[in-house]
């Protein structure tokens, strides 16, 4: 059966003549309008949503860039197999199906059922001494993080979040934000976790040393990818790729989740079409970020958790938009006057 190519002109008709003025629910409409250009029909639909979590650690930890220890990481990771943090609560409320992934945590996982065990490593290197993984592992990170997106996508999955958890993770996300966007790494880094003043100010000084020490790691992503990043960045990466390659849409979380997306879109530009940014984290480099990405994100609550709490809770948002375009009257089946021109 051959169906016709649905254009842009007729969603963005189909959105126009609802029962409401010209542009009245806002970012509603560029959500509605982008969901049904990235599905080209008129009537989208949202299936089997999900969010997958990577963990990996971070060698860069080590240097006190984190108020918290890197024994952390593998912690969270079992509070997430215990259902019990924050992006477990926000998915069940929202039937969205959560996936775990040990992308390469520096500690041994039992075997689990609700945990992928996908390491790559036991943690990166500590980039502020070394590259933190070879461009071997790094393209290995993204062929996993590929491959698990093509299994979810056969569940009939056509919208995939991402998150992240990993101590020392902000650390390498200002580094390749810094280094892809070319701004320098004091605008590029936040407090993270919940540093101090002084923290902040080590944790600066830490990642100046380490961008000069990889001084001639030029623009190329993967090169910058593999020198600064994490495994569950890297990852993230390639399974955001292929999510969008599959035609999916793709929910970004908040700052490191972002910055995976950068490295991706340095990679291929035309995911951006496929790309809907959940929130803006009150993490420093974020705001910039989606400034330079050309980005408005949908929620803006001062959160900086990540796990991916950003797409469960902007969710909703895109649930709303596809209802209205699909349940909302227009003006001729309600019999509703248009506006007066003059």
């Amino acid at each position: 059966m051959h169906t016709a190519v649905v254009t842009s002109q007729e969603i963005q008709a189909k959105i126009d003549l609802k029962t409401k003025p010209l542009g009245a629910l806002g970012q509603l409409e560029k959500l509605a309008f982008q969901i049904a250009s990235v599905q080209t029909s008129l009537s989208p639909q949202l299936v089997n949503p999900h969010i997958i979590v990577f963990a990996a650690s971070h060698g860069i930890a080590s240097q006190g860039v984190s108020a918290y220890p890197s024994e952390v990481t593998p912690q969270m990771v079992l509070n997430f197999i215990g259902g019990g943090a924050a992006i477990n609560v926000f998915t069940r409320q929202h039937g969205i199906k959560l996936l775990l992934v040990d992308a390469g945590v520096d500690y041994d996982f039992e075997k689990n059922d609700k945990l992928i065990h996908a390491k790559v490593g036991f943690g990166t290197k500590n980039f502020a001494e070394a590259p933190a993984m070879t461009a071997a592992e790094c393209r290995k990170c993204m062929e996993k993080g590929a491959e698990l997106v093509r299994d979810v996508h056969e569940t009939g999955a056509n919208v995939i979040g991402f998150g992240e958890m990993g101590i020392g993770n902000t650390s390498s996300a200002s580094a390749i934000m810094s280094r892809l966007l070319d701004i320098p790494i004091e605008e590029c880094v936040g407090k993270g976790t919940g540093l101090s003043d002084a923290q902040l100010a080590q944790k600066i000084a830490v990642l100046a040393r380490a961008m000069d020490l990889h001084y001639n790691v030029g623009g190329d992503p993967e090169s910058v990818l593999a020198t600064f990043g994490g495994f569950e960045i890297a990852m993230m990466c390639g399974a955001m790729q292929e999510a969008a390659r599959l035609g999916m849409l793709v929910l970004v979380d908040g700052f490191i989740a972002s910055v995976s997306y950068l490295c991706a879109f340095k990679m291929n530009a035309d995911i951006r079409r496929n790309a809907v940014f959940c929130h803006q984290s009150d993490e420093k480099g974020h705001r910039l970020l989606l400034q330079a990405l050309e980005a408005d994100a949908l929620l803006s609550l001062d959160m900086r958790l990540g796990e991916g709490t950003g797409c469960a809770l902007a969710y909703p948002l895109l649930q709303s938009a596809v209802a209205f375009l699909n349940e909302m009257a227009s003006f001729e089946s309600a019999g509703v006057s248009q506006k007066t021109e003059y």
